[in-house]
């Protein structure tokens, strides 16, 4: 059993998700302690997590009525701090778990943020990994996996594609907008307006986010996908030598990618673009618990013999028990990446910048938390 102290910066949907995950999983015997600048988000969380563990030992920290004094001086005696921050944060959380020699994980798809910390953090004594959840994150990890399966049995000279998608999606989905809200409505706006890095003929390019839009069919069910900023991660700066095209997008029922667009179309361009969508988008759409996470990645190119092969992984992740307590599909699988690299940067020595390309997959996918929401990897 693994032992440690983790701060947990951010008790929204996810940060509570990760205190319950932490606490819950057999592996890990840590002191957890749950930061935030809302007393009534922290109370609430706490309330939240007893629901799942009634005999839980996580402490709150109220980041806006402590000094930061005090709170770096808490950071000092964590092993490693995970933050769930709005992307913006990220830099200055960074900062301060640079200052004060803690591990550091982040879940944001913010490019800019991410390259400020990517910065600031190459020669830090502390792992700083970058871009773990969701997506960026799981889904970057699988596409890897595929990719070093392919290599394997067919050789990296013929590497076509390699594509990843997720969709974080109500069960159900009302016209004219076509979707509902799992997740924070500004990352959803962010993403859509943001440009997206893709790699097109082995080269690493930016494109307009929405600019792709197209039909796929999962598991017998046809989704709409469309680029949005963020969820490739490092994967088209390392692998555009290797592969021709790579690109991640977004998952959605069909009709409602045509509504956003149409929605954008009426909005001058202005720096406050993603605002006036975000705010657009909140009038217009619902927030939903009852939902689904659908994953899809594959890696495509020519074997020897000049045939065209396909290797592909899609999983559907529903809402999940722990105790008494139901954590949303986003939740849980977003919250077990994120606990995965905190176990990780417990039990390696690691230091310095750790971006998707750098974990080792197997023991990622097959972890004990990623593997209690995802199952294991076959």
């Amino acid at each position: 059993m693994v032992n440690g102290t983790i701060f947990i910066a951010g008790a929204g949907g996810i940060g509570r998700a990760a205190a319950l995950l932490l606490e819950s999983n057999a592996a890990l015997n840590a002191r957890i302690i749950l930061g935030d600048n809302s007393e009534k988000q922290l109370n609430e969380s706490l309330a939240w997590i007893r629901k799942g563990i009634t005999e839980s030992t996580v402490e709150v920290f109220n980041m806006a009525s402590n000094s930061e004094e005090t709170f770096l001086s808490l950071l000092t005696d964590c092993d490693v701090l995970l933050d769930c921050l709005p992307g913006s944060f990220a830099p200055k959380m960074a900062t301060h778990a640079l200052n004060q020699k803690t591990h550091y994980v982040n879940l944001t798809e913010y490019v800019k943020e991410t390259e400020q910390i990517a910065a600031l953090a190459k020669n830090a004594e502390t792992g700083f990994v970058l871009q773990t959840g969701l997506a960026p994150g799981y889904i970057n990890i699988i596409a890897l996996k595929l990719y070093d399966n392919f290599v394997r049995d067919f050789g990296d000279d013929n590497l076509e594609k390699m594509q990843m998608k997720v969709g974080a999606l109500s069960k159900n989905a009302l016209a004219p907008t076509h979707y509902a809200f799992t997740w924070s409505p500004i990352g959803v706006a962010t993403e859509y307006v943001k440009d997206a890095i893709v790699v097109r003929n082995n080269q690493r390019i930016l494109v307009p986010a929405l600019s792709g839009r197209n039909l796929i069919t999962i598991d017998g069910v046809v989704y709409e996908d469309n680029f949005t900023s963020g969820g490739a991660a490092n994967l088209p700066s390392a692998l555009a030598h290797k592969i021709k095209s790579i690109d991640y997008k977004t998952l959605r029922y069909p009709g409602h990618y045509k509504w956003v667009e149409k929605t954008l179309n009426k909005l001058p361009i202005s720096e406050n673009r993603i605002e006036k969508l975000f705010h657009i988008m909140l009038d217009k759409i619902p927030v939903v618990n009852d939902d689904v996470v659908i994953i899809y990645a594959s890696v495509m190119g020519k074997d020897g013999d000049g045939f065209l092969r396909s290797y592909e992984k899609s999983l559907k992740i529903l809402p999940m028990k722990i105790g008494d307590q139901t954590l949303r599909a986003i939740q849980s699988t977003t919250a077990s990446a994120l606990c995965e690299m905190a176990f990780y940067l417990l039990t390696q020595n690691k230091s310095g910048v750790i971006y998707q390309t750098d974990i080792d997959k197997d023991a990622f996918l097959n972890g004990p938390f990623v593997s209690s929401v995802y199952g294991k990897y076959d």
